[in-house]
């Protein structure tokens, strides 16, 4: 068996993210990009991201990097709880 078919399908996270007070507002876009909006400040951060799996890696267009996880539906990004918007 390859790695590749070993391995499970990526999950489909394109979409708004968003904290359950709506100050963290996190756009996940179909080319691989993500715009943070924190409370008023939009694009906050700007970057990256690739999932493999369940698993998110995303790269900061400054070069920081954080992780994330989808588990039941729910986004935990670093120390962030996230649900999808709608």
């Amino acid at each position: 068996m390859t790695e590749n078919s070993a391995r499970t399908t990526d999950l489909d996270v394109v979409g708004t993210w968003v904290t359950a007070d709506g100050h963290i507002r996190q756009q996940l876009l179909p080319n691989g990009r993500y715009d943070e909006a924190r409370g008023t400040r939009r694009s906050a951060y700007t970057g990256s991201y690739t999932v493999t799996g369940t698993h998110i890696d995303y790269v900061d267009d400054t070069g920081f990097t954080a992780t994330g996880d989808v588990r039941d539906g729910v986004l935990f990004h670093e120390h962030l709880v996230l649900h999808r918007e709608g």
